[in-house]
C-alpha cells in the first residue's frame, strides 16, 4: 500500500523516539475505537470503480478512519486505517467499492494524522488541517450509497 511509505517518510521527519506503524484494518468501525485506542477521522477526495458496471465516480466525501495507539513501554505505535466505502447508484444490488485517493491527497491525509498523533500522545498543538484537493462533481453526495457506519456520522 503506497500510504506506508508516505506516512514512514512524513514520521521520519519528526523523531520522538517511538516507531509507528501503519496497517489496513476494514473491521474497524467508526466512533468504536477499542480500550487504550484513539480515533482519527477525515474526510477526502476519491474515485470509485463499480465492479458491476464499470462506472466510475468522484467524491468529496471519501472518509477515512484512522485508530491509534501507543505503548509507552515498548514505544511501539500502531496505526490502524480504514477507507470507507461507497457503492454505485446505478447499479441494483451493487457491491461497495474501495476508494481510490490520489497520491497529493494521501500526503495530505499522512500529515493530518501525523499532527494528530503529535497531538493527542506529545500535546502539541497545531491549527487547522490544511485542505484536501477537490474535485468537481457533478451531483450531490447521496449518503444511502455510503457504508451504513457512515449514515449516522457527521462531520
Amino acid at each position: 500500500m503506497e500510504w506506508t511509505p508516505i506516512f514512514q517518510g512524513k514520521a521520519a521527519e519528526y523523531a520522538q523516539g517511538d516507531n509507528w506503524t501503519l496497517e489496513v484494518d476494514d473491521s474497524i468501525e467508526p466512533n468504536q475505537p477499542n480500550a487504550g485506542w484513539e480515533q482519527y477521522i477525515r474526510n477526502t477526495v476519491g474515485r470509485f470503480r463499480c465492479r458491476k458496471c464499470n462506472r466510475t465516480w468522484p467524491s468529496n466525501r471519501v472518509m477515512v478512519v484512522f485508530h491509534m495507539r501507543l505503548n509507552n513501554t515498548t514505544h511501539q505505535g500502531t496505526i490502524k486505517v480504514r477507507r470507507m466505502r461507497q457503492n454505485c447508484k446505478k447499479c441494483s444490488d451493487a457491491p461497495m467499492e474501495t476508494p481510490v485517493i490520489d497520491p497529493d491527497n494521501i500526503d495530505i491525509l499522512m500529515e493530518s494524522l501525523l499532527k494528530n498523533i503529535r497531538k493527542k500522545f506529545y500535546h502539541e498543538d497545531f491549527g487547522a488541517p490544511r485542505p484536501y484537493v477537490g474535485v468537481d462533481v457533478n451531483s450531490p453526495h447521496e449518503p444511502s450509497h455510503c457504508e451504513p457506519a457512515l449514515l449516522e456520522f457527521v462531520i
